[in-house]
């Protein structure tokens, strides 16, 4: 069993080409699964991989009935989801004759709408970084690039000098799947990145061969994390009364971009979805918007 499970991470991260997080997400629900199935089959990780066929849609139900307690439906979701995505594996491989997880209802997770910035906010917090030169214009280069392209954090990181056109006005992103898109920038992002260009080699060592667009006090690539810490000391400088992640800014992106009249199809190409119902989260935002506008303004409202 352990062997299989092995190949099936290995299929994640090489055939599926899941993100860092994503890969981490399944790892840690496949774990959980299999611990709740050495109770009900005990020596459960020392059988063959076929020993899989006796798992049907009533283990999994029990399985989910038992981690309900302390799991929000979202993540009751994903979990299932997981399994799904590994019996799907072992269906492909022979190793079982079904699916058991597809039988399973997905549970319901309650909608929310996507939280953002107003564009006071968004200014306020591109206008915050300040002090050293290096490391200033590298933090309002960063801002004003996820704000101004959308892109997510984990494609940000693996920006390399040459993924940038600054003539062009464009970066070449690898997104989810390894799918490659080029994605359009602004005019004040791209004088932002070519500000902090001039003073990168300040932060690289002598001689350093580092292709990373974005790096640290020690010339080495940024990381997911790194940006997240950065964003939280502008937001407290900036003063607001709320958490900002770099997810946030990709929202905000999205949100302003249709609130001045983006074309739906337009948007899902540039944030790199493989489904347009996945960008169709942000009609409810701006849906939000008219309504406030209706209330505010019409006189029988």
């Amino acid at each position: 069993m352990r062997q299989l499970i092995r190949k099936f991470e290995t299929y994640l991260q090489h055939e599926k080409v899941v993100s860092p997080h994503t890969h981490k997400n399944y790892m840690v629900d496949l774990t959980q699964f299999f611990t709740f199935m050495g109770v009900r089959f005990p020596g459960v990780m020392d059988k063959e991989a076929s020993y899989l066929t006796k798992v049907d849609a009533n283990v999994v139900r029990d399985y989910l009935g038992h981690m309900v307690k302390d799991h929000s439906p979202s993540s009751m979701a994903r979990k299932l989801a997981s399994l799904r995505t590994f019996f799907q594996y072992c269906l492909r491989k022979g190793v079982v004759n079904y699916n058991p997880a597809k039988e399973v209802a997905t549970p319901k997770v309650p909608k929310k709408i996507p939280k953002f910035l107003t564009v006071d906010e968004v200014f306020s917090l591109l206008d915050a970084p300040c002090g050293d030169e290096a490391l200033g214009s590298r933090d309002k280069a960063i801002i004003e690039l996820l704000y101004a392209s959308g892109i997510r954090v984990g494609e940000l990181v693996e920006l390399d000098l040459d993924n940038v056109d600054l003539d062009e006005r464009t970066v070449r992103v690898l997104g989810k799947g390894r799918k490659e898109r080029i994605v359009p920038v602004g005019e004040k992002a791209c004088r932002s990145i070519g500000a902090y260009i001039e003073f990168r080699s300040v932060l690289t060592p002598d001689g350093a061969k580092q292709e990373a667009l974005f790096v640290n006090r020690r010339g080495g690539r940024l990381t997911a994390r790194s940006i997240e810490r950065m964003l939280n000391k502008y937001i407290k400088v900036c003063g607001l009364q709320k958490k900002v992640t770099p997810h946030i800014l990709r929202h905000t992106f999205a949100t302003h971009l249709l609130g001045s009249g983006a074309d739906m199809r337009g948007i899902q190409e540039l944030l790199g979805h493989a489904s347009l119902s996945t960008t169709q989260k942000y009609t409810h935002v701006s849906v939000e918007g008219l309504m406030d506008t209706y209330d505010k303004s019409h006189p029988k409202a």
